[in-house]
């Protein structure tokens, strides 16, 4: 039976198409799922049709072929293995689209007509749970964002169960959210965000919109309640957007097809619990990854010693979520010291730790029925690791060692129920058989032995027909299309039994059974069935029981990673020389002999030289940093930051002494970008996260300028520093490291009180420089720009020229604090004009103002030339 479709591919006219029952199904599925690709299952391989199969067979480079329905018209198809599909699925998200997984819910052996089918999961970008397509060492999270009157809440993280809420006051922190995060997919409400909203999100983020209506408290509160029990919604009443996101999460989830067993009950937060480190400066400090996108040059490559994914995720979520509180820090502080100290138990922990695996993500494809046999023989033996974790801690005394080691549940019983039920090795899939442990269920055990004797029942027959008919070739074989037959060549057909019936001729001899044949074949191919129903059924009914394990799997996933964690900021403390930073409630920072922890590992042992910084809110609130290009100024900046950052995130850092205060934001402002794409130019850009900063910046924050004014004309250039610096040391009043090529900016030292110039030393050998790499008092005498070029191979003319006009200018330069004025009133220094290079000569200029000399005689031309020659001369 069939019936007719018209079929429009691309532009082509619509054809009639006669559709085969199999195709009906498949257009069925596909009406439900119209915004994905489906993948029909279809013997060994998933199949796409129509526009499904153009479509991917251009984003796989896959063979378009066709079926042909014996008229004009070809349905266009394409495939890929089923063994083998991940690879696929993942690179057509990687180009924006759902995909939709139908599976056969049936046996084709021994279905009646069309075999059933269904659609058992839709996969998105957030919504991927597949070991090989998620990155181990970082999060996979999902958001949801709504936002109303400027306000917004944003969810998140699916595969591991973490569900985290938010609530802001405006849409810029909701950027900056989600750019800490890095989300892979975003659930947005239709009209929640404008387009220029949309458009200032990173360009790689994938959104799915999903209508106002589908935003529900009511969705969250029928969730919680069913899972935790009455009243569980009641504190999220006073956070309304968050509940509603969190509800149209859950529905997302729903219509994905994707179990929410595993997902921990959800958890507040607010941004101003940790410190904020903007994308910009997450950038120029190179904390997750280097400029050059790499893990290898940032600060995660340096800190990260984890045994454990899990371990190496929460590492990176505590360096992009440093802490406020000094008694937090402290506390996590204690637990690094107390691991430094103790080399045999945090080599014991490293070796236990060692090879368990990512029992987080294990505990969401459980949760979310995905899990394979192996990932349940995996959970067993990571459970079995966390027992030996719980051991070696014994007494430990930091109070986040005692609590990790009281989180820890081993769950011996549920452990020694896997080992019963599962071989120590099973097959990926369930549905492939001989996963069950023998000795486990007698029935299993009976049907194996059944399908085991079949070769020597088989052997058997086949030497007992021979001896009963005489004909020494007869042989017993089996396909899937005849089942089991009895074999004889075309020269012994004479000495056919008469009880043999006659199944098919072949090209040199025929195949026959037997009643006797007949019996057994349904026996075995019955035994077969039943035994891979019994084993699918049996590892159904263990993932249920491990599912009710949930909560203590995802408490002791969490406990152990975060120990790894620990564990690792130790291990680099002690190999790094790290030292215990002193954090309090000041206004002050003292470093002594601060290290960058990035540069000082990629350089050899020893080479790295180490500086001081003080800043002082009254004494060195600012200081104006100058010195050679490549003589470590950026250096500088950077690791002050770092070592600020490290100290709140809870690790020990590099220096020999390191008093802090608490920073609330670290704001930086170093190197060259632009941002073509969106019409800004690189000084565009400059000016744009300056403003950011002198807007958003407090007395707690702490401030890296590198460079300010340098993308324009140096009179703008020189202006717009010195009112920067002015405004940092009048209004934001924040800690503030201003490294700068303009020495007129060094005046400011003696004008405004908290300013303070420090310089980059280096050291003149004849017409050679030789960089110290120090930091010391005072200003720089000069920028050494043209040493460096000659450095660079700069041209000897070019150099030699430079440093002529360098010359000149110098001679006519003039000091910037006389065309200072100080402001009527507070004595503050007030509104400038800037005259960086005197004019040659104003008798000069004047002169020629008022030469006429389009009337003027040659004569008369080369004598004014002559009197303005002797008056410019030196």
């Amino acid at each position: 039976m069939s019936e007719e479709l018209p079929l429009r591919l691309g532009d082509r006219q619509p054809s009639v198409v006669k559709l085969t029952p199999m195709l009906q199904q498949y257009l069925r599925l596909k009406e439900h799922y119209p915004d994905a690709i489906l993948l029909y299952r279809l013997g060994d391989f998933y199949e796409m049709f129509f526009e499904d199969a153009e479509r991917a067979s251009r984003l796989l480079d896959l063979t378009l072929t066709s079926r042909s329905k014996g008229d004009d018209s070809r349905i266009p198809l394409c495939g890929v293995p089923h063994h083998s599909v991940q690879p696929y699925v993942q690179k057509l998200l990687e180009h924006g689209h759902k995909v939709a997984i139908c599976e056969q819910i049936e046996d084709p052996a021994t279905a009646k007509g069309i075999v059933d089918r269904k659609v058992v999961r839709v996969i998105t970008p957030g919504t991927v749970l597949e070991e090989e397509s998620l990155d181990p060492s970082a999060p996979s999270y999902l958001a949801a964002v709504i936002a109303r009157a400027e306000r917004h809440a944003l969810v998140v993280d699916l595969s591991t169960g973490e569900l985290r809420a938010t609530e802001g006051e405006s849409l810029g922190g909701l950027e900056e959210e989600l750019g800490r995060l890095r989300p892979r997919e975003v659930i947005v409400a239709t009209g929640s965000l404008d387009a220029a909203t949309l458009a200032r999100l990173p360009p790689t983020l994938r959104t799915s919109e999903l209508p106002s209506e589908a935003f529900a408290s009511e969705r969250l509160s029928d969730w919680l309640e069913k899972r935790l029990g009455a009243g569980a919604a009641e504190p999220w009443r006073a956070r309304p957007l968050a509940a509603a996101a969190l509800g149209a999460l859950l529905g997302y989830l729903d219509r994905q097809l994707v179990g929410t067993e595993h997902l921990r009950a959800p958890e507040p937060y607010q941004t101003e619990e940790f410190l904020v480190v903007d994308d910009t400066s997450r950038r120029n400090l190179e904390l997750v990854e280097s400029v050059r996108g790499e893990r290898v040059g940032s600060l995660l490559w340096v800190l990260d010693r984890t045994q454990t994914p899990m371990g190496a995720r929460v590492l990176r979520r505590w360096l992009l979520y440093p802490l406020l509180d000094p008694a937090r820090i402290g506390e996590r502080l204690d637990a690094v010291e107390e691991l430094s100290g103790e080399p045999a138990l945090r080599d014991e922990l490293a070796l236990s730790l060692d090879g368990l695996g990512d029992l987080e993500r294990l505990a969401g494809r459980i949760g979310s029925g995905t899990a394979s046999p192996r990932d349940v023989v995996r959970l067993r033996q990571a459970l079995g690791r966390g027992e030996a974790v719980q051991t070696r801690l014994g007494d430990v005394r930091a109070a986040p060692l005692r609590r990790l080691r009281e989180a820890i549940r081993p769950l011996p019983s549920l452990r020694d129920l896997v080992a019963r039920a599962l071989v120590d090795v099973p097959p990926l899939s369930a549905r492939q058989g001989d996963l069950i442990r023998a000795g486990y269920r007698a029935e299993i055990d009976e049907l194996r032995a059944l399908r085991h004797d079949g070769k020597s029942w088989i052997s058997a027959l086949e030497a007992r027909e021979r001896a009963r008919t005489g004909i020494g070739s007869l042989k017993v074989r089996y396909n899937k299309v005849f089942g089991y037959y009895i074999e004889v060549t075309n020269p012994n057909l004479k000495l056919v039994p008469v009880d043999y019936q006659r199944r098919q001729t072949i090209a040199g001899g025929e195949r026959f059974v037997t009643p006797e044949l007949k019996d057994y074949e349904s026996k075995v191919l019955g035994a077969e069935e039943r035994l891979r129903a019994l084993e699918s059924g049996l590892f159904e009914d263990l993932v249920r029981d491990v599912a009710q394990h949930l909560p203590e799997i995802v408490a002791t996933a969490g406990a152990l990673a975060e120990l790894d964690a620990l564990r690792s900021l130790a291990a680099v403390a002690v190999d790094g020389r790290y030292i215990r930073p002193l954090l309090d409630r000041s206004t002050s920072i003292e470093i002594r002999e601060g290290r960058h922890p990035v540069i000082e590992r990629m350089l050899p042992s020893g080479r790295f030289v180490p500086n001081d910084v003080e800043l002082d809110p009254d004494r060195a609130q600012i200081v104006v940093l100058t010195g050679p290009n490549m003589a470590g100024k950026s250096t500088y900046l950077r690791q002050t930051a770092l070592i600020a950052l490290m100290a709140q995130m809870g690790s020990f850092v590099p220096a020999e002494r390191a008093k802090l205060c608490v920073f609330d934001r670290i704001f930086t402002r170093i190197g060259a970008s632009d941002k073509l794409a969106r019409g800004r130019s690189t000084f565009m850009v400059e000016m744009t996260e300056t403003a950011s900063i002198l807007n958003t910046g407090t007395p707690r924050s702490l401030i890296l300028l590198d460079e300010i004014g340098r993308g324009t004309a140096t009179f703008d250039g020189l202006a717009l520093a010195w009112a920067v610096v002015e405004q940092l040391q009048s209004r934001a009043r924040a800690k503030t490291l201003f490294a700068t090529h303009y020495h007129e900016l060094t005046e400011l030292g003696g004008l405004l009180p908290g300013v303070r110039n420090y310089h980059v030393a280096v050291k003149e050998a004849g017409s050679n420089i030789v960089f110290l790499r120090k930091v010391a008092p005072g200003s720089a005498d000069k920028s050494y720009g043209i040493e460096v070029a000659r450095l660079a191979g700069l041209p000897a003319a070019v150099v030699a020229r430079a440093r002529e006009i360098l010359d000149q200018h110098e001679r006519s330069e003039r000091s910037l604090s006389a065309s200072l004025r100080a402001r009527e009133g507070d004595g503050r220094a007030g509104p400038m004009q800037l005259t960086i290079f005197t004019p040659l000569n104003s008798e000069v200029v004047r002169a020629v103002e008022n030469a006429d000399l389009d009337n003027m005689k040659p004569l008369e031309a080369l004598n004014l030339l002559a009197e303005l020659k002797k008056q410019i001369k030196p």
